[in-house]
């Protein structure tokens, strides 16, 4: 007896209740993250004269238990490069005229809202000057831009590995698709966020380079997955990339306000560590970005070398169809 379900009312009926549970399943995990930002453990800075700063530190920690990871600092230049230096989101400089806040927006232009928001709540709802060491880039300030510009080179990407490994059976073309698209990937993205859109104020090749690997480290890990398992496999890498790592990459906040442990988790996916290597690239000179590049290395070596043990081709499910549409000889 064929195991397939032969009423299409069961059928239908079976279908609507898996599409429900995996909806049930992804708008939480889409959801509950965005829903929940508020800072764990932020990395911050104060700096000052060793009295007032470290009263200062006190302060923030009893204001906000567990919010913040305050280290302190000597003066207000070792404060700006640990800003440059991707070190730190911000640093409360104390001074003879009182306490300003230092802040990097390009890390993350919502961290900069909510520190500039914290610093008048300590304040008495004094105004506190802010200072932009690394500001975002002036056509988009709220950082925006950069967020949407990044989720479709995550698709296209995941695209690219799924089409490698679906329609292409040799191991040598697939290779050469993988690089040649993370080639044009890498120059494409430069092109449109940075001289088109103008969302991205970093050095031209670090920028394409850091897009570069992301899409290799994304296309080479889908088309790893299906070159191991076959379809299914395409499946697995389109999950583990796009409907887990999106969510979970904090590209347009920041892994800090995620909930524990899923910004961690999402740094070590492709997606997360993807924007935060572009981060670096685009507006810190490369710093704070090695974990990242780790990551991505690690992913695209790892789909490259699927790609070349991966036994599933494309070219046996062509020939089967192509067998099924022959039309039937004709014997006398």
């Amino acid at each position: 007896m064929s195991s397939r379900i032969r009423s299409p009312w069961l059928l239908a009926a079976l279908l609507a209740v898996l599409t429900v549970g995996v909806q049930a399943l992804l708008v939480p995990l889409f959801a509950a993250p965005a829903a929940h930002l508020a800072p764990r453990e932020l990395p911050i800075a104060v700096a000052g004269p060793a009295p007032a700063a470290t009263q200062l530190a006190g302060r923030l920690a009893a204001a906000r238990p567990g919010a913040f990871d305050v280290r302190t600092l000597p003066d207000g230049a070792a404060a700006d490069r640990a800003l440059r230096d991707r070190e730190v989101y911000a640093a409360f400089v104390a001074g003879p005229d009182g306490v300003a806040l230092h802040t990097a927006p390009a890390a993350s232009p919502t961290v900069a809202a909510l520190l500039t928001e914290a610093a008048a709540q300590l304040s008495a709802g004094r105004p506190v000057p802010v200072v932009q060491v690394v500001p975002a880039d002036p056509d988009d300030p709220r950082g925006a831009g950069f967020a949407a510009g990044f989720l479709p080179l995550a698709l296209t990407s995941m695209l690219a590995g799924a089409l490698l490994v679906l329609l292409v059976a040799r191991r040598s073309a697939r290779l050469v698709g993988l690089f040649g698209y993370a080639v044009l990937a890498g120059l494409a993205g430069v092109a449109v966020l940075h001289g088109w859109l103008g969302v991205l104020a970093g050095g031209l090749w670090r920028e394409a380079g850091a897009m570069g690997l992301f899409a290799l480290a994304t296309a080479g890990t889908v088309a790893g997955l299906g070159a191991l398992f076959g379809r299914p496999g395409v499946g697995l890498g389109a999950l583990l990339v796009f409907l887990v790592g999106n969510p979970l990459s904090a590209v347009a906040a920041a892994p800090e306000l995620l909930p524990r442990p899923w910004g961690t988790v999402g740094q070590l996916l492709p997606v997360g560590a993807g924007g935060t290597l572009l981060r670096s690239a685009a507006f810190f000179d490369g710093a704070g970005g090695a974990r990242s590049l780790n990551v991505l290395a690690g992913y695209a070596v790892v789909g490259l070398v699927l790609v070349l043990l991966g036994r599933w081709s494309a070219a046996p499910a062509a020939r089967a169809t192509a067998v099924t549409e022959r039309p039937a000889e004709i014997t006398v």
